[in-house]
């Protein structure tokens, strides 16, 4: 199943109407979809680099967006509609413990989820269950989604197809390294 998801979110990349389709799948994706919007993006920037940063506005846009929609879904319809995405994602048995201490680091979670391939949807979810304050929310996830779009943007606009490999491969691992020194660095100056 997830394979034919990523061969049809592929293909998307294909239309004329790819822009929009971009914004489908990073709105979705950010509350309940398990395909990332990266596999949409590389090949449209890849395609066409001159639009390399209007693809990445357009996925960080939607991105929060459909955050705001994963925030929506743990605040009002966790047992209906959020505890069924967290099973899915086999999240649903530790939940309950970490909502009790995920407000006081609720904005690093967000940064964290937002910039690596963690399954950004869950925290987005779980933001909206323990109330997360929805100013430090938003801050966050704007954040931590532009830059993680706007750096993928960046490489592919600057070295085209010999990056798409390394980004495909290794971009999660460089953005969870870049996510333990950003958070180290403040650690050591003494702001968490």
């Amino acid at each position: 199943m997830l394979r034919q998801l990523y061969d049809w979110t592929i293909s998307l990349a294909q239309t004329p109407h790819a822009l929009w389709a971009l914004a489908f799948i990073s709105f979705i994706e950010s509350s309940f979809f398990p395909i990332p919007p990266d596999v949409l993006m590389i090949p449209m920037i890849i395609a066409r680099p001159s639009r390399a940063f209007l693809i990445a506005t357009v996925a960080t846009i939607a991105s929060v967006a459909g955050g705001l929609f994963g925030y929506y879904i743990g605040f009002a319809m966790m047992e209906s509609f959020g505890r069924p995405i967290l099973e899915f994602y086999g999240k649903d048995a530790s939940f309950d413990e970490m909502s009790a201490t995920f407000n006081e680091y609720g904005a690093w979670a967000v940064v964290v989820a937002g910039v690596t391939f963690l399954p950004f949807k869950v925290i987005t979810i779980a933001s909206g269950v323990t109330g997360l304050s929805l100013p430090v929310f938003i801050a966050s996830s704007i954040f931590a989604r532009a830059l993680r779009f706007f750096i993928v943007a960046a490489l592919l606009w600057k070295y085209g197809e010999p990056i798409r490999d390394f980004i495909e491969k290794r971009l999660g691992l460089m953005f969870i390294l870049f996510c333990i020194l950003l958070i180290g660095g403040f650690a050591l100056i003494g702001l968490v």
